[in-house]
């Protein structure tokens, strides 16, 4: 009996031991997030109504001016239109990637990730290359009898909107090929023997599976184009500024930390609130249908 008991006083502490050593795991991850998120968060919130004067004078200036808010419309314009497009091209291409053999499916995702890898600033001055009024894409139109005279697609939000699309694309690819690939395939085959054809298999069985990984792959893209600096600034010009230049503007140019920081928690607000709309309609599916 006495060694049952000292066996029991033995083990009687663990449970308290492994919750301190769990909550001691978190310390870190909570002190990452204090020092690199809300700390900063914190520091502009309060420039953005401290500078150059206390109040809101700064949001103010931002809602009441005619030229920030075409900025605004700019940067909503392009990161809806990005993501629309994204999802048209991305959707096809990771169905396309689920099905394929094995071998031919790595192939396709390494030039997918080399993509990804290669040098952001490279690839954009690629697309000036290509998409300028003796660049390739202008001459083979021209070649081919479609158009008479070169095509404006730099210096406009034209060539803005080719470029990130090219870029967010395979963010908007891998969510989808994840959600897609764990489809069951007998369930597309049970809708065809109940007398579906293919766009009703396709409008009432694999998109409504898909929709959450359509969803985190659209929010993404969509977030990221909002906040997107260097592919505007160079396809773009100063004629078709983005929020993201307009913040750098103000920060470096300017020196207004206020306005700076009021912008910027413009976009932050907006980011938050397009992830609790995801959460509220998107956050309790199971994706894959499983």
């Amino acid at each position: 009996m006495s060694t049952y008991s000292d066996a029991s006083a033995a083990i009687a502490p663990l449970p308290k031991a492994r919750k301190a050593t769990g909550f001691g795991g978190v310390l870190p991850a909570l002190a990452f997030v204090a020092i690199f998120f809300i700390a900063p968060v914190a520091v502009l919130l309060l420039r953005s109504v401290l500078e150059p004067v206390p109040g809101f004078g700064n949001y103010a200036q931002l809602i009441g001016s005619a030229t920030y808010l075409k900025i605004f419309a700019n940067t909503f314009i392009v990161s809806g239109l990005v993501t629309a497009i994204s999802l048209l091209i991305g959707f096809p291409v990771a169905w396309a990637l689920a099905i394929m053999p094995g071998r031919l499916t790595s192939v396709i995702f390494a030039i997918l990730l080399l993509s990804m890898w290669t040098n952001l600033l490279a690839r954009t001055y690629a697309w000036m290359v290509l998409l300028q009024r003796t660049g390739l894409i202008n001459k083979m139109l021209i070649g081919m009898g479609l158009i008479d005279k070169p095509l404006a697609l730099v210096n406009n939000l034209t060539g803005v909107t080719i470029g990130m699309t090219y870029i967010m694309l395979p963010f908007i690819i891998l969510p989808l090929y994840g959600v897609i690939k764990k489809i069951d395939p007998s369930t597309l085959q049970a809708a065809a023997l109940c007398g579906a054809n293919r766009w009703q298999c396709l409008t009432r069985v694999l998109l409504p599976l898909a929709m959450p990984g359509m969803a985190a792959g659209a929010l993404m893209v969509f977030v990221m184009s909002l906040g997107y600096f260097v592919t505007p600034s160079l396809l773009g010009g100063t004629a078709n500024m983005m929020l993201a230049e307009l913040i750098a503007q103000f920060v470096q140019s300017l020196v207004n930390w206020g306005m700076g920081g009021a912008a910027a928690l413009v976009l932050l607000v907006v980011t938050l609130l397009l992830y609790a709309v995801q959460l509220r309609f998107l956050g309790n599916q199971n994706p894959g249908g499983r």
